[in-house]
């Protein structure tokens, strides 16, 4: 049988739990004995608060005129109700036992719930106060998660990059970056705890240096959730650095790297040369007359003149070169991008050139000039200071040893001394016969070896020296590429073939064609319109005309190459792949190229028929051309059996001394008539 609770019982529990959430104190205490008298019909009832009166666990006890229970859940007791004035029993007790069970867990559920909202206020309280901290101090701070979005931002960073919490929380991390190749996941983020100095952008678009630690942002798990940045503005102490750093390497006159700077930055290209088993050179430059300038006109005009000079040194060497100011009117320049030695006098002979013009200054008209030597990398040293002592001893053998001091150019080593005294003699000389008419063409003639008629010819400069006679062009083409007066070469050779093109072609001769190599240096934009200007002006049928290009023109930029290429056969110009094999022309683009004819180098028709490897090469060249639909000539055919191989393999053409060597434009004329009266 179960008990019925009566509806006393079920009164009283709502009416505690009433009482339990919204009496405190005294008013709860006199409620819950109300309540209790009223339950058990008692003349004296009442609630005690706190412990005491019964231990937590016990049932209570006097079931006569009086009973006590505990009100307590587990360990925690909040008193005990008591009642007496009538006789009790079991019945009785369960119900004074209910009440006390059931206020127990509701004073339980109240102080929990009163804990956790003081524990709630504390954290918010500590919370504000940690932001009041943050805010009041003057380094930035901001956090962000795995990603580098940003978590928080306090006032300091507020101050310090112009964006409110608003406009930056929730956004990358990267858009504060000034350097675009910085990335968020670099070493310093992922390990964080780093110092490092680094440039950040402000809202205002201002670039500014910044101190940057980074530490790592952990849960409650101490699993890592973050970063914390703390940025400081360091922008006047690094402008301080670099105002130091320039006084301590830089020349104050100039602007250029002093001694100091520049022996470090050379001591650093020397190790990079050493890697790459490259050349380096030091030139020390001395200026002439600057002592007499100084002293006469006072130091004013001195110092202006050498910034003068300085910046004319700046503009003419190359962003990688190095050039810096020694003392007084001394200077130094670092070569080493270099191929050979010598081309360092071409730069000498550079930077002596620019101080031709005068300088005007206070109203003076000012000249200089410049006495150079010369130290080589590894040859003469292997350090700075050493090649600059020894460039040095040049600069005065230089300055000693030439009639003219501002055209004097002289090597520390007397070997490489005297290779630089003919090299410029001959460059000089080369210079020269370009205005003075000393160098004339010849012509080889190309030969058909089916029909063994002459269908071409290639125009080859010649040098007639007034002293040494015929100079051989392996001694003046090589210079002439290194010094650029190869494009001044090329265009008289340009103009020569077309003008005696003209003459042969106004004579009734059947038109062939006359190649004219085309260097790299020349083949530039401007290429097409000069040919058909140099057309036009002789009037010379285009068939006439074929060019010559090496393959390394095919090189670089295949789009302009391509172009330049479709522009000139649109004048109806042939164009011909010269020394082909010796390069890295890609077989993808070549079917591309507008060519007609592929010529074999004769690093190949010469160990033609005796090395199976050149005639394994010179085979595929041919096979390979006719797929394409080009033609093929070989150079340098000398031999019978050389011409045999290449008849049965298929090529073309032959140009070499088995046929003839090159002749001046009458011999050639009259090889050129007989040949084809012979054939006729």
């Amino acid at each position: 049988m179960h008990e019925v609770v009566s509806v006393d019982f079920v009164g009283g529990t709502t009416a505690v739990c009433d009482a339990v959430i919204r009496l405190r104190g005294e008013a709860l205490t006199q409620e819950l004995g109300r309540i209790i008298r009223d339950l058990l019909s008692s003349p004296v009832g009442r609630f005690v608060a706190g412990p005491g009166g019964v231990e937590p666990g016990q049932a209570g006890g006097n079931y006569g005129n009086a009973l006590r229970h505990a009100v307590s859940a587990g360990t925690e007791q909040f008193g005990y109700y008591e009642v007496s004035g009538r006789d009790y029993c079991d019945g009785d007790y369960r119900q004074i036992e209910a009440i006390a069970k059931l206020t127990a867990h509701l004073m339980q559920m109240q102080a929990l719930a009163q804990r956790s909202t003081h524990a709630y206020a504390q954290m918010e309280l500590q919370l504000a106060h940690q932001s009041q901290i943050l805010d009041q101090i003057h380094e930035s701070v901001l956090t962000m998660d795995q990603m580098g979005y940003i978590t928080s931002w306090n006032r300091g960073a507020e101050e310090l990059f112009g964006y409110s919490a608003l406009e930056a929380i929730g956004r990358n991390i990267l858009f504060l970056y000034a350097d675009e190749e910085e990335g968020f996941h670099d070493v310093f983020a992922e390990q964080g705890g780093r110092m490092m100095e680094v440039r950040r952008r402000k809202k205002s678009g201002e670039v500014f240096w910044a101190s940057l630690s980074l530490s790592p942002l952990r849960d409650l798990a101490e699993r890592p959730i973050g970063l914390i940045a703390y940025l400081t503005d360091i922008t006047e102490r690094k402008q301080a650095e670099e105002r130091l750093h320039h006084l301590a390497y830089y020349d104050a006159l100039t602007g250029l790297p002093n001694r100091t700077l520049f022996g470090r930055l050379v001591d650093q290209a020397l190790m990079v040369a050493q890697r790459n088993e490259a050349l380096g050179c030091v030139l020390f430059l001395d200026l002439n007359r600057f002592k007499r300038i100084n002293d006469t006109l006072g130091r004013r005009i001195g110092d202006e003149l050498l910034r003068q000079v300085a910046q004319r040194f700046r503009d003419t060497l190359r962003d990688e070169d190095v050039v810096a100011r020694l003392s007084g009117d001394e200077f130094a320049v670092g070569l080493f991008d270099i191929r050979q030695h010598f081309e360092a006098t071409t730069v000498a002979q550079k930077l002596q050139a620019v101080l031709d013009a005068p300088f005007y200054i206070g109203g003076q008209e000012l000249r200089v000039g410049a006495s150079i030597g010369i130290s080589v990398y590894p040859q003469n040293g292997n350090d700075a200071e050493t090649l600059l002592g020894l460039a040095d001893i040049a600069m005065e053998r230089a300055k000693k040893g030439e009639a003219n001091p501002d055209r004097s150019v002289a090597f520390y080593s007397d070997d490489m001394n005297q290779g630089m005294q003919e090299r410029m003699r001959i460059e000089t000389g080369l210079r020269h016969a370009l205005g003075n008419g000393e160098l004339i063409l010849y012509y080889q003639p190309k030969f058909e070896i089916g029909s063994g008629r002459i269908v071409g010819a290639e125009a080859l400069v010649r040098w007639v020296h007034p002293q040494r006679g015929l100079v051989p062009p392996g001694e003046f083409i090589p210079l002439a590429e290194s010094t650029g007066l190869i494009v001044q070469v090329g265009e008289w050779v340009l103009e020569q073939a077309c003008a005696q093109a003209a003459v042969w072609q106004r004579a009734g001769l059947p038109p062939f064609r006359l190649a004219v190599n085309v260097s790299a240096r020349e083949f530039t934009q401007s290429l097409p319109a000069r040919v058909a200007d140099t057309l036009a002006r002789y009037a010379l049928d285009p068939s006439w005309l074929e060019l010559e290009i090496t393959e390394s023109t095919l090189m670089h930029d295949f789009e302009r190459v391509t172009g330049i290429m479709d522009r000139l056969t649109a004048l109806g110009v042939a164009l011909s792949l010269d020394d082909f094999g010796t390069g890295y022309s890609s077989l993808s683009y070549l079917k591309r190229f507008p060519i007609h004819t592929l010529k074999i180098d004769r690093s190949f028709t010469t160990g033609i028929p005796g090395d199976q490897s050149d005639c394994a090469i010179a085979g595929t060249i041919i096979s390979m051309a006719r797929q394409l639909g080009l033609r093929v000539i070989a150079e340098g055919v000398e031999t019978v059996d050389q011409l045999d191989f290449l008849r049965d393999s298929g090529c073309d053409e032959v140009q070499g001394y088995l046929y003839s060597k090159p002749l001046p434009a009458y011999d050639f004329e009259r090889s050129l008539r007989d040949n084809w009266l012979l054939l006729s």
